[in-house]
């Protein structure tokens, strides 16, 4: 790994920014569906409703998760970059390898979060679609 440089734990720094502003998109969209769901079953309570609480339980902790690694990848990538500029390329690449680790299980937990996400609109589809079943 000699082409390792100060440099190269920097190339992380637009997908680390990227990612973490869709994580937090997800997490305002998130917040506002749960207050939407909020307010909804304050006005008229729906069975449904207990159905989806699980599924935004779990996602709201996908996005912690996610969020939590993709922070902790990017303070691995600037001590990274520190150990590197007082000549510590071994910490150096070892703490890089590390973000790169944290910023896979960052993106799994998205995985997961996209995957309970689609759970979560199937339950509506299916709610729609028993209620035109039954004005046929």
């Amino acid at each position: 790994m000699d082409e390792f440089s100060i440099t190269t734990p920097s190339l992380l720094f637009p997908a680390i920014s990227l990612l973490m502003l869709a994580y937090t998109n997800r997490f305002l969209a998130l917040s506002t569906i749960i207050r939407q769901l909020y307010e909804a079953h304050h006005r008229e309570p729906h069975a449904n409703n207990l159905r989806q609480l699980g599924n935004l339980r779990r996602r709201v902790a996908l996005i912690r998760g996610m969020q939590a690694f993709g922070i902790v990848s990017l303070l691995c990538c600037l001590v990274s970059m520190v150990l590197m500029f007082v000549h510590q390329p071994v910490g150096a690449q070892l703490l890089f390898g590390g973000s790169l680790l944290l910023m896979v299980v960052s993106l799994m937990l998205c995985l997961g979060e996209i995957l309970i996400s689609d759970s979560a609109l199937n339950i509506l589809l299916a709610d729609i679609e028993s209620e035109l079943r039954k004005l046929e």
